[in-house]
């Protein structure tokens, strides 16, 4: 059999378990069952899992050697137990890599650049004091390497695993920039870049309409990229950051005066009470070191308002506590939400765990570290156990643990931990199978022979389904196309807690990101009541006004002014208000849109049915009159006028209350092409036959004189001529209105607020003003011809009458103009037909009347005996 060691994770020699050397006999610090020894290693990095930290010098001597003591964090142990079970679980599938053992070191980072590069160069060289280029252990061939999680100690790995083109499967979520930045071919990520998840964070804080956050974020490289990043988008949604804090990497706890400035700048951050979410950017240690200067500075912080707060946490953070942290209380974190990489556990995953015991600790330098600080117990005697007061028995079981401490579900690092060790196994079953393209590879005699550049070609196209059911893939940019599950934090009052799916953020190439949210599963801090926390600098405005910036602050924050007249806004917070369309007003509070109505002037109003029924009347009167001067057309004050004419100027009258009515209803193509071209011609006709009378009383007093021309121009000849030619005239003007640009139905929606009026449009308004100035033009000269002849000295002059019925006339028609051209929809209508009614009827009243009189109630007047009588 060939052995593969899969994985290394890089540890300081300090704790490394049967630590490589050269020469080296029982190289592998696993338990048997789990490898056999090979020629062929595959590493990587993965997160820390000891940590040290400053202790304060003795005797408050700063100038004594600072001690360090390593403090193991529990939580990233399982990141190692994800390893080996994916491992035994390929050694014990004969369809992967048959006959071949995979095997593994595992090392740690412990969060430092140096001891990185150190254990990078071990890892390679097999030595601990290490020579570069020299190579004692020709057996074992490096083949891949797998870490880290955080991008400092990755990229600090491919400073030096990218010259000798190994390829490195990173668990963490990296920037893509970042990424771009290292210019490593042989660099795969196993999980998404961040990009996917600054959108999603976005689409999050949108959909809650949270608009006034707060930032921490990591001070170093990856850290500043968050902000430079995050900030423009932000502001491109619609929202403002409340402040930017920077959290330190590495903290100095013996250096007072350092930890109480940066826990003031936390103070002072936190105190925003408009800004209850806040997003936190960094790793694991700065959601540790968050806590310890939460807990130290604020003893009460459970009772303080300000830590009322929605944490919003990218994947790189856990929530996880070091043995000097099993006191902190989680409250102040319920209900906050994190970004989670999407784990499909595999089966047996959680049996194996369980399974999981101290003595098999042959090889494995993290178990002792991790089982006496996660049950704060202690091994004596490190050969055997003994079973005492405060001693580890060895019995504990992992599931009794809380999640800050270990998690028995698979996490989503460890999934791609997992995934990780898998994609490598495949692409080495892929080159081993591909006899065609590799011909010197026979069964897995050649895999010693095996270079790992040869691996990267392979990698870019796996393709594979885990245990779980789960396609696992790398494309051309290095990633897989998956997106991240969103946890909501549930807190307990046992200083625990635990993580609830309640959404996901999916990405699509053509769609873009997409948020699916459950609000009914979140919890939310206790001190909201179950409500929906609001963060937002200023309350969001209600409909019916707009946002006005606040000078000197950002556009999130600002005041709320009621929306300018003929503007609404109908949602809250809206920045603009904008106009309602055309066929709509908007509503008193300014907060909506009603439907307008249609105007016209109806026959089902009262207003429009007075104004028929006045028109019917007079339109009856007049006929009535026509009747009268019928039936006595052979009397002497009938026949001393032209009684064509007569007739003519009766006829047209009747016509023109008549005509009054095509002005009362919806307008139609019919009636908007007649009413104006009607009235116009049957005016004319009207004024014409009261000049041609008033004409023919000056004629005839003229061609009484002796001697006068004038005799040839009395009779029906004259009367005719002018009501014809000035009739004709009109008729002319009208026939070329109609003609070139008829008047037709349309809708002015902009005249009135509430109300659409349906009217005619008069198509040429010069064709229509011309119409009435020429009935005026008629109306002035028969007014003044009649003025000069109202004192002739006749019996049945009607000069007097004329004249005054012209004035009437004169009077209505000077103050329709201006009257129609202030007023708007119906009541333009009502003012032309009361103008056509009030005109005809001044022009029956005044010439009529005083006939009528005579022939109805006094007859004895009209006698041809009486006329001489009076004349002499």
């Amino acid at each position: 059999m060939v052995g593969i060691v899969m994985l290394l994770l890089l540890s300081s020699e300090d704790h490394k378990a049967n630590a490589i050397k050269c020469p080296m006999n029982d190289p592998l610090p696993v338990p048997h069952e789990w490898y056999q020894p090979g020629d062929i290693l595959i590493g990587g990095i993965a997160s820390q899992i000891i940590y040290y930290f400053d202790e304060l010098s003795f005797n408050g001597d700063p100038s004594q050697e600072l001690f360090k003591v390593p403090i193991v964090v529990t939580k990233m142990y399982q990141h190692v137990l994800a390893m080996v079970f994916a491992i035994n679980e390929i050694n014990k599938n004969p369809k992967i890599l048959p006959n071949v053992t995979l095997g593994f070191h595992i090392y740690d980072s412990y969060h430092d650049e140096r001891m990185t590069y150190r254990t990078t160069l071990d890892l390679l060289f097999k030595l601990h004091s290490f020579i570069p280029s020299y190579e004692c252990h020709t057996k074992e061939n490096l083949i891949a390497v797998i870490g880290a999680l955080g991008s400092d100690i990755s990229f600090r790995m491919a400073d030096i695993l990218g010259v000798y083109k190994i390829p490195q499967l990173a668990y963490g979520s990296f920037a893509p920039e970042k990424n771009g930045e290292a210019q490593i071919p042989s660099f795969y990520c196993t999980v998404p870049n961040e990009a996917r998840q600054y959108m999603g964070i976005i689409h999050l804080l949108k959909h809650f309409g949270w608009t006034w956050i707060g930032l921490f974020a990591v001070d170093d490289d990856s850290g500043e990229h968050f902000l430079q990043t995050i900030e423009p988008l932000l502001s491109q949604n619609g929202i403002c950051s409340a402040f930017a804090q920077r959290m330190q990497r590495q903290i100095q706890v013996h250096d007072p005066p350092k930890m109480n400035e940066i826990t003031l700048n936390i103070y002072l951050a936190l105190r925003d009470s408009k800004a209850n979410t806040l997003i936190i950017y960094g790793e694991s240690m700065t959601m540790i070191w968050l806590m310890t200067f939460i807990f130290i500075g604020y003893d009460e912080y459970m009772e303080n308002t300000f830590f009322r707060k929605v944490w919003i946490m990218t994947t790189q953070i856990d929530f996880l506590t070091t043995a000097f942290q099993k006191g902190f209380n989680f409250q102040v974190f319920q209900g906050a939400i994190s970004f989670s990489i999407h784990a499909n556990e595999p089966p047996g995953f959680q049996k194996f765990l369980q399974n999981r015991k101290p003595f098999w600790a042959q090889g494995d330098g993290f178990l002792k570290d991790f089982w006496e600080q996660a049950f704060d117990c202690s091994f004596p005697d490190h050969s055997k156990l003994v079973e005492a007061d405060g001693s580890c028995t060895g019995e504990e079981r992992l599931e009794s643990l809380p999640d800050s401490v270990f998690e028995m579900s698979m996490t989503g690092h460890s999934y791609s931990i997992y995934n990780a060790v898998h994609a490598v196994a495949h692409a080495l079953q892929a080159m081993d199978t591909s006899r065609s393209t590799h011909r010197s590879i026979v069964g897995g005699k050649g895999l010693e022979l095996l270079q790992p550049w040869q691996l990267h070609s392979l990698l870019h196209g796996v393709l594979l389904n885990n245990s779980a059911g789960v396609m696992v893939s790398f494309h051309d940019d290095s990633e897989p196309e998956t997106g991240f599950d969103i946890m909501n934090m549930v807190t307990f009052s046992n200083r625990s807690f635990h993580k609830v799916k309640v959404g996901r953020v999916d990405y699509n190439v053509l769609e873009g990101t997409s948020l699916i949210l459950d609000e009914d599963k979140i919890v939310w801090h206790r001190a909201f009541n179950q409500m929906l926390p609001i963060s937002v600098c200023s309350d969001s405005c209600l409909p019916g006004y707009q946002r006005k910036k606040k000078e000197g602050k950002k556009f999130c924050c600002y005041d709320c002014v009621p929306c300018p007249e003929g503007e609404i806004s109908y949602q809250k917070g809206m920045g603009d208000c904008f106009k309602c369309p055309e066929d709509q007003y908007p509503s008193k509070d300014r907060d909506g849109c009603f439907p307008k109505v249609i105007s016209f002037l109806s026959y089902e109003e009262s207003l429009g049915v007075s104004l028929a029924c006045v028109a019917v009347s007079f339109s009856l009167v007049t006929a009535s009159v026509l009747g009268t001067f019928v039936k006595y057309q052979d009397t002497p004050i009938v026949k001393a006028n032209n009684l064509d004419i007569t007739y003519t100027l009766l006829v047209s009258l009747l016509l023109c209350f008549l005509c009054s009515l095509l002005f009362i209803g919806q307008p139609g193509k019919v009636t908007c092409f007649l009413r104006q071209s009607a009235f116009g011609i049957i005016f004319s006709v009207a004024i014409s036959c009261v000049l041609a009378k008033t004409i023919t009383v000056v004629v005839a007093f003229m061609a009484t004189k002796p001697g006068s021309n004038m005799r040839k121009w009395v009779g029906k000849r004259l009367a005719n001529s002018i009501v014809f030619s000035c009739s004709f005239i009109q008729l002319g003007i009208c026939a070329v209105w109609l003609g070139a640009s008829p008047p037709f139905p349309d809708l002015d929606m902009q005249s009135l607020p509430e109300e659409i009026i349906a009217e005619c449009n008069e198509g040429s308004v010069i064709m229509f003003y011309l119409v009435l100035g020429y009935m005026g033009l008629l109306s002035i000269i028969s007014f003044t011809v009649a003025f000069l002849a109202r004192k002739l000295p006749d019996t049945f002059n009607e000069a007097k009458f004329i004249t005054f019925s012209m004035l009437v006339f004169c009077s209505v028609w000077l103050s329709f103009v201006p009257t129609y051209l202030s007023t708007k929809g119906k009541s333009m209508v009502v003012v032309e037909i009361f103008s056509i009614l009030a005109s005809s009827a001044g022009l029956v009243f005044c010439i009529f009347s005083p006939k009528c009189y005579i022939m109805l109630l006094r007859p004895e007047l009209n006698n041809k005996e009486q006329l001489i009588r009076r004349k002499n």
